[in-house]
């Protein structure tokens, strides 16, 4: 397979931006359908059981209808607490929302965090702690849900593009298969034995959301999942570094046991 494209995105970032803006398009209500009040009582909600959908959408169903359907399948029999947060997510994404929904998303994760934590899968916490990004209250918050929106996006990136390598997310690379071309844009080589790139992106991470007492229960748990998962780009290059630092201790024993033996032969 070959691409002879000279750009990667024809039209340069204008036309990806114009892709972006329509991905943005504000969810539709119909007359009487809205969001939950910002007053709503969450520990009812915590309660409450969500019942997959009754039937089919009917013809003409507004935007805001559409998405409540897709997630009450979703999160059937799961609280309508998780409901309301991926709700107000796919809200919270697009160029325009309901006027409560940033401090009702807020007032979830100030007074629910654990039930939250203890009920959503890590794919809803990641799209959570990514929505701070744009509309966190405090600095760490944004700046902590950017980072971490960059980080868990190019990581599905790459991992998703990795699948066509044949080979398990878990299973690393062999050390003697390295290609001796370039990195793009000029970027260094990466060391496999030494390099702390990987430490260097999270740790910093890590420590910025720690700042903020909402967001740092959220962070610390997403840092423990990635940590736990084995099929990681991080977990991989570890593999690999301790394969690389095995082979240089195996080669240093043998030139250590020929030194000693020619030593002894001297003798």
């Amino acid at each position: 397979m070959s691409d002879d494209r000279t750009e990667t995105y024809p039209g340069g970032f204008g036309a990806a931006e114009t892709q972006w803006e329509r991905r943005r398009k504000p969810l539709s209500y119909a007359r009487g359908e809205s969001l939950p009040p910002f007053g709503v009582n969450l520990r009812a909600l915590a309660l409450a059981v969500v019942l997959p959908p009754a039937g089919e959408l009917p013809p003409g169903a507004s935007g805001y209808q559409a998405k409540r359907q897709e997630l009450a399948l979703h999160f059937a029999g799961k609280s309508e607490l998780a409901l309301l947060n991926g709700l107000l997510i796919a809200n919270l994404r697009k160029s325009r929302w309901p006027r409560q929904a940033p401090a009702l998303f807020h007032r979830l994760w100030e007074e629910m965090a654990q039930e939250l934590l203890a009920e959503l899968s890590t794919r809803w916490l990641i799209s959570s702690l990514i929505t701070f990004s744009d509309h966190g209250k405090t600095e760490a918050q944004r700046r902590s849900g950017q980072a971490f929106s960059v980080l868990f996006s190019l990581m599905k990136l790459y991992e998703y593009e990795r699948l066509y390598s044949g080979m398990a997310p878990s299973q690393p690379f062999a050390l003697d298969k390295r290609l001796a071309v370039p990195l793009p844009l000029q970027m260094e080589p990466f060391s496999i034995a030494t390099g702390g790139l990987d430490v260097n992106l999270l740790v910093p991470m890590l420590l910025e959301s720690q700042r903020d007492p909402v967001i740092a229960p959220l962070a610390r748990r997403l840092m423990l999942d990635l940590n736990a998962d084995p099929g990681t780009l991080f977990r991989r290059l570890g593999a690999m570094k301790t394969e690389r630092l095995a082979v240089k201790a195996r080669k240093s024993a043998r030139r250590l046991a020929g030194s000693s033996a020619k030593a002894e032969g001297a003798g």
